[in-house]
C-alpha cells in the first residue's frame, strides 16, 4: 500500500504542529526541530553534538512532551554501567525467585546525556535496544515501549574523561545534528523569558504515543521511484571511493538515507520522494558515518565538506511524480 496525496497532508499537518509546539521551548531553531521529528518518524535515534547550555536537554524533553510519552534522562558518568540503563534481575527472597527491575531505557525518549563520558562497555548497553527495541538481561528478552527514540548528547570540546563512540555505535544513529547557538531575535525572546527556569516549562501534548507509531508506519509508505534508489545507492558508493575517506557509509546508512527521506516527502505533503528530499539529509545522515583518512583530517577535510562535495559531483535525477 501506498501513502495517499490525503494521507500525506494529514501527515504535514500534524507534523507541522508538532514542530510549532517544541519551537515554542526551543525558539529560532525550525530547522533542527523538523531534523529531531524527522529521526522520530523513521524509526531512529539522534545524535546531537554541541556547545553546553545550547539547548539539547530542553529539546528532548519539549518532544517527549508533545507526543504524550513518557521520557527518561540518563546522565552518563564514567562509573555508570550497563545495568544502571537496562535494569537488572534482583532476587526475591519472599518468592525465591529473581524479579527484573527495569532500567531508564524503558520511556518513549530516552536522554542520553553526554554519552561519550560513560565507558565503551556501558555505551554498548545501548546497541541493542536501538537496533531492535527490546532488551536482553540475563537470556530473557524484554520490549520497550513504541514509539522509542533515543537522544544523544556530546560535547565536541571537551575531551578530559570522554570515550569516543566506536563506528559501530555511532551507525546505530540515523542522523547527527547541532543545535548552535540562537541568533539575536531568538535570544531578544529567551532574555524576556529569563524569569522560568528551562525545566519549568512545560509545553503541552500534540498527539498521543499511539498516532505516532501510527504515522511512523504511514512514511514507511511513502512511493519511491527507481531512480530515487539509484540516486541514493550513487551517493553511498561515493562515500566509499573517495581520497578522503577510509571507511564509507554502510548499508544501514543507505536504508537510514532512504527511510528520512520518505519521512521528510511526508513532513512536505508529498506521497513521493524526490531528490531535493535525499540532498537535505545527505550531511546529518552520512557524515558521521564517515571515518576519514588522517592525512585529509590534518589537512582540515571534515565529513561534512565531503559529503558537500560527493553531492556536488553526483547528478541527481531528474524530479519526477511517480503514481
Amino acid at each position: 500500500m501506498t501513502m495517499t496525496p490525503e494521507q500525506a497532508a494529514w501527515f504535514a499537518d500534524v507534523f507541522e504542529r508538532l514542530v510549532s509546539n517544541v519551537e515554542k521551548v526551543v525558539l529560532g531553531k525550525t530547522h533542527i526541530i523538523r531534523l529531531s521529528f524527522t529521526a522520530l518518524f523513521s524509526e531512529g535515534h539522534l545524535l546531537l553534538e554541541d556547545f553546553p547550555g545550547t539547548g539539547k536537554t530542553s529539546l528532548a524533553r519539549a518532544i517527549a512532551q508533545s507526543v504524550h510519552g513518557a521520557s527518561n534522562r540518563v546522565q552518563f558518568t564514567p562509573d555508570l554501567l550497563p545495568g544502571d540503563i537496562t535494569g537488572v534481575n534482583i532476587y526475591d527472597q519472599r518468592t525465591g525467585e529473581f524479579e527484573f527491575h527495569r532500567g531508564p531505557v524503558f520511556a518513549n525518549i530516552v536522554l542520553a546525556d553526554e554519552i561519550n563520558r560513560a565507558s565503551p562497555k556501558t555505551q554498548s548497553a545501548l546497541l541493542e535496544v536501538m537496533e531492535e527495541g527490546q532488551v536482553t538481561v540475563d537470556g530473557v528478552t524484554h520490549p520497550v515501549a513504541a514509539p522509542f527514540m533515543v537522544i544523544a548528547t556530546q560535547n565536541p570540546i571537551e575531551q578530559a574523561g570522554t570515550y569516543r563512540l566506536p563506528e559501530a555505535q555511532l551507525d546505530r544513529f540515523i542522523m547527527k545534528a547541532s543545535i548552535g547557538y540562537p541568533d539575536h531575535a531568538a535570544m531578544l525572546r529567551i532574555l524576556d523569558g529569563s524569569e522560568h527556569r528551562a525545566h519549568e516549562v512545560v509545553v503541552p501534548s500534540v498527539v498521543p504515543a499511539d498516532t505516532i507509531v501510527e504515522m511512523a508506519s504511514l512514511a514507511r509508505t511513502v512511493h519511491v521511484d527507481p531512480a530515487i534508489n539509484d540516486y541514493v545507492s550513487r551517493l553511498v558508493d561515493a562515500t566509499r571511493t573517495a581520497v578522503e575517506v577510509r571507511l564509507g557509509v554502510s548499508v544501514r546508512g543507505a536504508l537510514a538515507l532512504l527511510r528520512t527521506a520518505k519521512t521528510m516527502a511526508a513532513a512536505n505533503g508529498r506521497h513521493y520522494v524526490i531528490p531535493d528530499d535525499v540532498k537535505a539529509l545527505a550531511e546529518p545522515v552520512l557524515a558521521h558515518r564517515l571515518l576519514l583518512d588522517p592525512e585529509a583530517e590534518f589537512d582540515g577535510v571534515t565529513a561534512s565538506s565531503v559529503v558537500s562535495q560527493i553531492l556536488i559531483e553526483t547528478p541527481p535525477p531528474a524530479d519526477r511524480q511517480a503514481v
